[in-house]
């Protein structure tokens, strides 16, 4: 079992808040009017809302308060969405790159293909005017099955009819049954 020095000691490293997504992060925000909690479009809208109503209560003092603390997050929010807007830019222009690639490739292939469907030198040669007998004397070449020629099918003889067994055996006549009339 773990001791509770040990427990406490790792409560704290997982709480550390990452880098990541500080959009949607969620936030505790200290004001002078007690915590506010959610993510910085939010914590903006709380704390504008706050600055509204401190200057419809007359109260000058929360109310630059309450503004000064919604234009620290809109600041936030706002780096955020920038940083958001650079990685988004930097993966549109890795996108297109590799998509210049790919089409550059696709061209040469395409050219390659052109040019060796125009190369004479590509091209079927004629036969040369030696027949089949020349080449079973001295080529070396190996005759194959799809160059045999097929052997002719002999046809099946048909089939002779079954003797009825009603015909060969009168005894067993009785065995079987008879239609109705």
């Amino acid at each position: 079992m773990r001791s509770s020095k040990s427990r406490s000691r790792n409560k704290n490293r997982n709480n550390r808040p990452s880098g990541g997504n500080i959009i949607n992060r969620v936030f505790d925000s200290s004001g002078p009017d007690g915590k506010v909690r959610g993510t910085p479009q939010q914590i903006i809208e709380k704390y504008n809302q706050l600055h509204r109503d401190a200057v419809l209560s007359g109260d000058r003092v929360d109310a630059e308060n309450f503004a000064q603390h919604a234009e620290h997050y809109t600041r936030l929010l706002a780096e955020a969405q920038r940083e958001v807007d650079a990685k988004r830019e930097e993966q549109e222009e890795q996108n297109r790159a590799r998509q210049a690639e790919r089409d550059r490739e696709r061209q040469e292939r395409l050219k390659a293909q052109e040019a060796a469907a125009n190369d004479p030198a590509s091209m079927d040669q004629p036969d040369s005017g030696q027949d089949a007998r020349s080449d079973d004397q001295g080529s070396g070449l190996v005759e194959t099955p799809e160059e045999k020629p097929q052997r002719p099918r002999r046809q099946r003889a048909p089939r002779k009819p079954r003797a009825n067994a009603d015909e060969g055996n009168a005894p067993d006549k009785g065995n079987t049954p008879e239609a109705a009339e």
